[in-house]
């Protein structure tokens, strides 16, 4: 897919043209490398916003008409505000047929439905790298890179090596690199909530204990008499009655002597 992107030198420079410039709907922005030396842009807001949403324009060739001259350019960076949806900055790098370069391409997983991990094992595809280091000529690059996992089964992985890649693509890491990119595992959080759910209900609510229910009995002891009840009682509140026949024994005592 071919994008079409518009410019306009930026003669002011510094953070308050940036701004200004940000508030009628302009974006800022440089585009570097080749021949030539830097210069600086602006593009328009919404247009370029709507081509960032576009997967493929961040892995493409773009034409950039510049002042009535295109030049072939590849997106480098992008600085969003950190809150709202608006396009801080854009930097663009030019490209030259003759020469490699390194990029990095999205990957899109295929199949993984039919693979004997899912299918067959319960298993789900795990995706480990979502985009691939290359380095190929402008004219070789791919917008994107195909992923097949219909040969996965559970507990294996597919590495970076192993993956087809298209005409003039070659992979841009050292040698002895080999990075996962997609491996089928069982889902580990149905196991955990099927244990933890087993476990309580092995727990029955009677069985746990409040701060309203009476302790139980040893063993070797009854509930207490209703008559040592009644001994605990008179000791309260039939003390002082108990006392007093005692006290006037004392006096009648005293008399006879």
């Amino acid at each position: 897919m071919k994008f079409e992107i518009s410019a306009e030198k930026r003669e002011a420079q510094g953070t308050g043209a940036s701004r200004r410039l940000r508030r009628v709907g302009k974006v800022p922005g440089i585009v570097y490398g080749g021949a030539e030396g830097a210069v600086n842009i602006q593009l328009d807001h919404k247009a370029l916003f709507q081509n960032l949403r576009n997967e493929k324009f961040h892995a493409s060739i773009l034409t950039l008409n510049l002042n009535g001259g295109a030049q072939q350019v590849l997106l480098r960076a992008v600085n969003m505000h950190p809150f709202k949806l608006q396009v801080q900055h854009v930097d663009f790098q030019r490209v030259s047929k003759d020469k490699k370069i390194h990029m990095k391409v999205p990957l899109h997983f295929v199949n993984a439905d039919k693979s004997p991990g899912v299918k067959e094992q319960g298993g789900i595809a795990s995706h480990v790298l979502n985009e691939l280091d290359i380095s190929c000529f402008p004219d070789d690059l791919p917008e994107f890179i195909e992923v097949d996992l219909s040969n996965l089964t559970v507990g294996h992985s597919l590495h970076v090596r192993e993956v087809a890649l298209p005409k003039g693509v070659e992979l841009a890491i050292h040698k002895s690199e080999n990075p996962v990119v997609a491996t089928v595992v069982i889902p580990s959080l149905i196991t955990e909530e099927e244990e933890a759910a087993a476990a309580a209900a092995a727990v029955a609510p009677a069985d746990v204990p409040t701060t309203e229910q009476a302790a139980a009995p040893k063993e070797g002891e009854g509930a207490p008499a209703e008559g040592e009840k009644g001994d605990k009682g008179d000791k309260g509140k039939g003390g002082a009655s108990a006392e007093k026949p005692a006290a006037a024994d004392k006096g009648e005592k005293k008399e006879k002597k």
